[in-house]
């Protein structure tokens, strides 16, 4: 499952026993930090917690501020420093940022179809495209109408919903950001001017959840199949032998089905994510023939060698003179990450890191020989407020 299905999960089963619950929200983040903006962990008033907003450090504290905030019914907004020179050995290190993050800790009301959990699983449960929810996690100053903890989620449908009011003075301003977020997939911080003060608006990319369909049933399929289904990849197995393409053999996949090679091209592809792992030739041939034409389908990867793919082409260039400009920039072959694999579960680990690489457009090398930042800067605009501030925290 992805942290957003374990956390719904969650939800509901605190909800069912009555168990009062917090959200903890990554809004900010200036400099480095082990989670970005979106991480989110619910507490429950006993102190049960689901999903992470750092490496482990953060949440202890978290976790107490957030019982609090159950207690007292109002979010709140907790700054974790680790950026003071004089603390970095004794606090950066152990924290592993030297950053500062923000957190917003807020009651759930379980009776509000509006809360931030309930907006989400609208998102998620919905036609689970890209999205961007815009959250408001500081007001200083006068806003009329503006309070911390209020949403905005804007789908690619252009649908806006959530508990930020329409007639708020800085609605249009937060939602035409909210569109140019969307429009170029880039998340942001946004800060408002008001009298006297600021709002500060997080804006956060929801994405869909990768669609990957092999094409496939062998045994090398099925550690591959584990691992991306743990990343919360949705799995689709496809193959044209009844007794290789069995559910048993794939539990984790979302969906495991035979398709005859003769059946092949007759439905359409779902997903942007494709792998050609059949071992058979005639097989690989159709499948690749079938994604030929300009689709959704960004990545497609053929297991096999390199002269593979090259007869594949010949024979594709038969029908379709121009197979390989058709081709150019989604094909990868041969497929992987040079990980030196050979074992089937070191194979389907470069062939999913490739992917992930594809999936964040990153040149997979070594972070260490890399001049730019981990994580992308995503402030764009004034200094991270840090009035009621914590200095880090570890262990707790």
């Amino acid at each position: 499952m992805t942290e957003l299905q374990r956390l719904l999960r969650a939800y509901d089963e605190h909800r069912a026993a009555g168990r009062a619950c917090a959200l903890a929200s990554v809004v900010d983040v200036a400099g480095s930090a082990y989670r970005r903006p979106g991480a989110r962990m619910l507490v429950t008033d006993e102190g049960v917690l689901t999903g992470a907003i750092s490496g482990g450090c953060l949440e202890g504290d978290a976790r107490q501020r957030a019982r609090r905030t159950i207690q007292q019914g109002r979010p709140t907004v907790v700054t974790y420093d680790s950026t003071d020179p004089d603390d970095d050995l004794q606090f950066g290190a152990a924290l592993g940022c030297q950053g500062i993050v923000q957190i917003l800790l807020e009651p759930l009301d379980f009776q509000n179809p509006n809360n931030p959990v309930e907006l989400l699983r609208r998102w998620a449960e919905g036609v689970e495209k890209l999205a961007v929810v815009a959250t408001v996690f500081g007001v200083a100053g006068a806003a009329a109408g503006i309070e911390v903890g209020q949403r905005l989620l804007l789908t690619s449908g252009g649908a806006a919903q959530g508990t930020l009011p329409a007639q708020a003075a800085l609605y249009q301003s937060i939602l035409t950001d909210a569109h140019a977020a969307l429009a170029a997939a880039q998340p942001a911080t946004r800060h408002y001017p008001v009298a006297a003060g600021t709002v500060r608006v997080s804006l956060e990319l929801l994405r869909p959840p990768v669609r990957l369909t092999v094409y496939g049933a062998g045994n090398d399929v099925q550690p591959l199949v584990r691992l991306a289904a743990g990343l919360g990849w949705r799995v689709h197995v496809v193959d044209g032998r009844p007794a290789q393409a069995q559910p048993a053999r794939f539990p984790e996949a979302e969906v495991v089905r035979v398709l005859p090679l003769a059946q092949v091209g007759e439905e359409p592809h779902d997903g942007s994510f494709a792998l050609l792992m059949t071992h058979n030739y005639y097989y690989d041939l159709a499948v690749l023939r079938h994604l030929l034409p300009p689709t959704t389908t960004r990545y497609i990867g053929l297991l096999g060698p390199r002269k593979k793919y090259e007869r594949l082409l010949d024979d594709l260039r038969q029908h379709e003179p121009d197979a390989a400009a058709l081709l150019q920039g989604r094909i990868h072959s041969p497929i992987g990450l040079n990980l030196g694999a050979e074992t089937p579960e070191e194979i389907a680990l470069s062939i999913v890191a490739e992917i992930q690489a594809v999936l964040t457009g990153r040149p997979a090398g070594f972070l260490r020989d890399s001049p730019h930042p981990i994580h992308p800067l995503l402030r764009a605009d004034g200094p991270l407020v840090t009035e009621g501030r914590v200095d880090a925290v570890c262990g707790l």
